[in-house]
């Protein structure tokens, strides 16, 4: 009896969650979370995954591709009150790993200010917050947002959101613990960023709050541009128990932290069939020379550059948008990316033209219906060593719902 009353309570707030749309009543785009939050019911589930297939092509090498259930993700939500609000989200990521990628509680100070606290995504950029498989075209999630900005970036904190109607204005501002930059060995280089250094809310130490932010305005039809921010230093466990009298121990863990200062800049703009995006990153990091030291008089790789820049451009046309026989949306797409993680180096490394690298992804997003995708698309990558391209072919299904 309990299994059935369980599943027609999850049937229900399925049917309920489904019937929302992907904006809401003032254009502002939606994201499952999102959507969520803005469910009226008590329980409310909501989910997306994807299944990719990646073959790496090459003329003089025979390559195996890839089969992977890359993430299935499920999504629990409950309203307390009409103010009180958690969300939860559980994400298996190839089979046998488990995530929790986001776990808050919200409550709603008034129209325009809500306090949330938990584990929560970072404001930076469009992917790092929509990145379902049906919010974005492509197979595999934009490069730029895996060694600039790592997607998908979390941490605990607590801050503020809300939405300035009057305005068409969103923002988000919180604090959070940062980076792991040392924990027994350093976890920035060159070849990875800080992606290495997210602590994802696992048992995650503090030694120094962070703070970020984002504003967004979506005013204009079809256009919202975001602008975000990520301002602090990475967490070392030098710092645990540390005797502040002891100058050489403070010396010492004073070369295992990062100082970090991030600003992207992005947008999204539809007009009929067409659909633009862009966005761009850049992180300026202090402390360099003392840390990659430190990595070299520890065994660890001494190679993490002073800034980190990226960018990519994306043009996608649905070309059935004047069929009146389909809901379907076809789109061809070609996306421009271009990143370095050693964009800018201390005088004491050299400067690796193998972390500099562009690519052009190419292939087309059938949107079969509201919530289900197929994708399929070439990706050509190059670094300034290199000047040939390596490239794979990508291909896959995903949902949102």
């Amino acid at each position: 009896m309990k299994k059935i009353l369980l599943t027609c309570l999850l049937a229900v707030a399925f049917l309920q969650l489904n019937a929302q749309q992907v904006t809401d009543n003032n254009g502002f785009n939606l994201n499952t979370a999102q959507r969520l939050l803005q469910s009226n019911t008590g329980l409310t589930i909501g989910g997306y995954g994807e299944v990719h297939y990646n073959q790496p092509l090459s003329s003089d090498v025979r390559s195996n591709g890839t089969l992977d259930v890359h993430r299935v993700v499920i999504l629990i939500g409950y309203n307390f009150n009409e103010r009180t609000q958690f969300v939860s989200e559980v994400e298996y990521e190839h089979v046998s790993e488990v995530y929790i990628e986001q776990a808050f509680l919200q409550y709603k100070l008034n129209n325009s200010i809500n306090f949330r606290g938990g584990l929560m995504l970072i404001p930076m950029g469009i992917i790092n917050e929509y990145h379902e498989p049906t919010t974005f075209n492509g197979v595999e999630r934009p490069l730029v947002d895996k060694y600039i900005a790592p997607t998908t970036w979390r941490e605990v904190g607590v801050g503020i959101t809300g939405n300035i109607l009057p305005a068409s204005i969103r923002y988000q501002a919180y604090i959070v613990n940062g980076f792991n930059g040392y924990d027994g060995s350093l976890k920035f280089n060159g070849a990875n960023g800080l992606r290495k250094g997210r602590q994802k809310g696992a048992e995650s130490y503090m030694s120094s709050p962070n703070f970020t932010a984002k504003v967004e305005y979506f005013g204009a039809r079809g256009l919202n541009v975001g602008l975000s921010g990520y301002f602090g230093r990475s967490q070392s466990m030098a710092y645990d128990g540390l005797d502040k009298n002891d100058d050489s121990a403070q010396a010492s863990a004073d070369s295992t932290y990062v100082g970090i200062a991030m600003l992207g800049l992005d947008a999204r703009y539809s007009l009929g069939g067409l659909e633009l995006r862009g966005q761009y990153y850049y992180s300026a990091l202090s402390n360099t020379d003392k840390y990659n030291a430190y990595g070299s008089e520890s065994g660890d790789l001494n190679d993490l550059g002073s800034s980190l820049m990226g960018y990519y451009v994306e043009a996608a046309y649905n070309v059935l948008k004047g069929n009146q026989n389909t809901s379907s949306q076809l789109l061809p797409f070609v996306r421009y990316e271009q990143f370095d993680t050693h964009n800018t180096v201390h005088s004491s490394i050299t400067k690796n033209d193998a972390y500099n690298k562009t690519a052009i992804t190419t292939g087309l997003s059938w949107r079969i219906t509201q919530g289900a995708v197929v994708k399929a698309d070439m990706q050509f990558i190059k670094s300034k060593a290199n000047s040939e391209y390596n490239k794979v072919f990508n291909a896959g299904v995903g949902i949102m719902f």
